[in-house]
């Protein structure tokens, strides 16, 4: 993953050693529960108003969770934020809807295809992931780190038949990179919508055109 995924500037949190609390961590069916309401509500707020509306002081109220409660959850909204688009990813992975399509190249068309428009139809909760995600700093990295491999394991699904292969999981990375590079720049109206479908379907095709046969 490369490294403006894992250093932030500008932020107004300090950096801090203490990560977001994962499922897996929590013991009880009622923390769970508490974490996807604070998920929910974040992903509220952030598809009404973008990464600025994602306050620590409006989630909590909307959670129905005390702010102190909520810090011991997240320690910032870019914990927040990132928490909720590796939570997306999830949801994602665990459907495995992918369309089926004749070679790792068409597959991987439609995949990309289905995501970019799935995450243009809600530009403000896009920004607001996104944004959070590229600003993250080292406090923020094992969530930064969870959703680059969540990433790069869909996109090497998508090209595989069962579990994939070092050279799709490599490939992955890539195509993960210029997606979400190109998100950027659709996001900032440095790109069209159409510009970023060309762009992903030239990299897909510079990419998966000569792997194919090794695959």
């Amino acid at each position: 993953m490369p490294t403006a995924r894992r250093t932030g500037q500008g932020r107004d949190e300090s950096p801090r050693s203490v990560g977001a609390l994962v499922d897996e961590a929590l013991g009880s069916e009622a923390q769970r529960e508490r974490r996807r309401r604070i998920l929910d509500s974040t992903l509220a707020l952030a598809s009404r108003g973008g990464y600025d509306a994602v306050q620590m002081r409006a989630v909590a109220e909307r959670a129905d969770v005390a702010v102190g409660t909520l810090y011991r959850y997240f320690p910032s909204k870019v914990h927040l934020l990132v928490s909720a688009l590796a939570r997306e990813f999830e949801k994602i992975a665990a459907k495995r809807t992918f369309p089926s399509g004749r070679t790792p190249r068409e597959r991987m068309h439609l995949v990309l295809s289905q995501i970019t428009r799935a995450m243009q139809r809600d530009p403000l909760l896009t920004e607001a992931m996104t944004r959070a995600f590229m600003s993250a700093d080292a406090s923020a990295a094992a969530e930064v780190d969870h959703v680059g491999r969540l990433m790069d394991r869909m996109f090497a699904e998508a090209m595989s038949d069962g579990d994939p292969t070092q050279l799709q999981l490599n490939i992955a990375r890539v195509v993960s990179d210029v997606w979400l590079s190109n998100l950027v720049a659709w996001l900032t109206r440095r790109s069209s919508a159409n510009d970023v479908a060309m762009r992903l379907e030239l990299t897909v095709d510079l990419l998966l055109g000569n792997a194919e046969a090794s695959m």
